[in-house]
């Protein structure tokens, strides 16, 4: 059975070119990355990317490394087709999310030593937000919000095993998460603003 190919989400302006590569290549280039740095045995399935950070001429005069291209080695998560793997741009225009087996980096190419590894294990899904300036990972139980740089928010625990998100409209996330007490899908909504939970979530 072979994987389904490498998702590829650009729809934030970014200010890098990545290539996912079928192997690691036999020659490495002079600057390599492995995410996380602890990883062990991370040949073993890892994402391979070439990435091409840009900039502009003032800025590759002042400094030299800011746009050499770069390997970075993504250790993956689970080897199931389900999750996903693949890269997205943010709403930060230099850095780069990567998804590998639904373990998920985000990374800025100017200075690729600076990584964020997220907590979930796996992420299930990822949805930009365009209008709001959101990066959405979907977990189990819980979503995580990315913005410029750094982590927006993180919602309270809205499922006990599975999310579905049923719309994004108007600032407004809306959603089913499976209740064990119950064994029932319940309905959600959550301010993109804030992560927030909604009283009177609309079906």
């Amino acid at each position: 059975m072979t994987n389904p190919a490498p998702i590829i989400d650009l729809s934030f302006p970014h200010n890098w070119e990545a290539e996912v590569l079928s192997a690691r290549p036999l020659i490495l280039p002079p600057r390599h990355f492995v995410y996380p740095l602890q990883a062990e045995e991370v040949e073993r399935g890892a994402l391979e990317v070439l990435v091409r950070p840009g900039a502009p001429d003032e800025l590759r005069q002042k400094h030299p490394l800011y746009a050499q291209q770069f390997l970075a080695t993504f250790a993956l998560g689970f080897r199931d087709p389900a999750v996903p793997t693949g890269l997205w741009s943010c709403p930060e225009p230099e850095e780069l999310c990567a998804v590998s087996g639904g373990y998920a980096y985000l990374i800025h190419t100017a200075a690729p030593e600076r990584f964020t590894m997220l907590p979930y294990r796996p992420v299930l899904e990822v949805r930009p937000v365009l209008d709001e300036q959101l990066l959405l990972f979907i977990g189990h139980r819980n979503i995580l919000a990315w913005g410029r740089q750094s982590e927006a928010w993180q919602s309270e625990k809205l499922s006990d095993e599975g999310l579905t998100i049923t719309g994004l409209e108007s600032g407004v996330l809306r959603g089913l998460g499976w209740e064990m007490r119950t064994d029932k899908e319940m309905h959600f909504a959550l301010d993109l603003r804030t992560g927030c939970r909604l009283s009177s979530p609309q079906n």
